[in-house]
């Protein structure tokens, strides 16, 4: 696998999926066979490995969907997804904690999933309780957090699209995804940056947050030599 990705010109692939299967019938994950296990210890293993393997073949893995999507029992592709009632929070995070110890971990994506017991407002995506108290306090992760699409339902279908993007990069995201597989809009890129120059200009987004950004990617890229 890691051959044909360095062959057909990616350095990133958007795996391993960490989540654990708390519901084998969850729309996105259990149902589409995308986890692992159901029993976090497996589900460690297999993305260890999978993460080593691209690693050392010098592609970028990237775990998802923290902090866990494997308990939601709707897709967050169609909508707002809310797992407060299902989230196993030491099962769903054990992945993470793990391997972010073990310091095998250089990119996580985030979930559009709504816990309203540890954040009222916002999906994990757009909230700093779940990107910065607990992903970078709690957990300790120092590397790069990449939204998942921005251009999914749970997040279209509740806030504004520039809302959105500004409220993602105070959260603590420091690459907006935008998969383009859902609604097609090749001037999507060009919208996104005009959200967070705007949510600049307005103060809303400081520099520091934007410099913090743009030093953990390029420190990435340097890690896998894809700038000197």
């Amino acid at each position: 696998l890691v051959d044909q990705l360095i062959t057909l010109g990616f350095n990133m692939n958007f795996a391993p999926v960490v989540d654990v299967n708390v519901d084998p019938s969850s729309p996105a994950i259990g149902a589409l066979g995308r986890s692992f296990s159901g029993d976090a210890a497996i589900v460690i293993a297999h993305a260890r490995a999978f993460s080593a393997a691209h690693r050392e073949g010098g592609v970028i893995p990237v775990l998802k969907h923290f902090p866990g999507h494997g308990s939601a029992g709707a897709d967050s592709h169609l909508g707002l997804v809310d797992v407060t009632s299902t989230y196993e929070e030491d099962r769903e995070l054990a992945p993470y904690r793990t391997l972010i110890d073990e310091n095998g971990v250089d990119v996580i994506m985030t979930a559009h999933v709504m816990h309203r017991g540890r954040d009222a407002d916002y999906p994990a995506t757009l909230s700093k309780v779940f990107l910065q108290d607990i992903l970078r306090d709690q957990l300790g992760f120092k590397g790069v957090v990449i939204s998942d699409d921005m251009q999914m339902a749970a997040i279209t279908d509740q806030f504004g699209f520039s809302e959105a993007v500004v409220r993602a990069v105070i959260a603590g995201n420091d690459i907006i995804l935008s998969a383009n597989n859902i609604v097609y809009d090749d001037m999507m890129p060009y919208a996104i940056k005009a959200a967070i120059l705007q949510g600049v200009d307005v103060g809303k987004i400081s520099i520091a947050r934007i410099r913090e950004a743009s030093n953990r990617v390029y420190a990435l890229k340097r890690r896998y030599g894809i700038i000197e």
